[in-house]
């Protein structure tokens, strides 16, 4: 075998090795991502609960028994247990 082709033949082995390593890296970071996703994510309760919740707290706002900010924070994060 001459030596252009052998030296060809390895930079062509060594882009495929390269090709292989990264495919290999942006499965691992697509399982990792995967996973934080699943450990990130609250327990999401019944939705009539969360919603029977929400109406509750706007009964209270409107009753001033609590101010806008405490209403917001209060919202958001039962909205954020909603599964839209």
């Amino acid at each position: 075998m001459s030596q252009a082709r052998f030296e060809k033949r390895m930079r062509e082995k060594a882009r495929a090795d390269k090709a292989r390593e990264k495919q290999a890296r942006k499965q691992d970071r697509a399982a990792e991502a995967e996973a934080a996703a699943l450990v990130e994510q609250p327990a999401s309760a019944p939705e009539p609960e969360v919603l029977d919740q929400l109406a509750a707290l706007h009964h209270r706002f409107e009753a001033d028994e609590i101010d806008f900010e405490e209403f917001e924070q209060l919202k958001h994060e039962l909205l954020a247990q909603l599964d839209v």
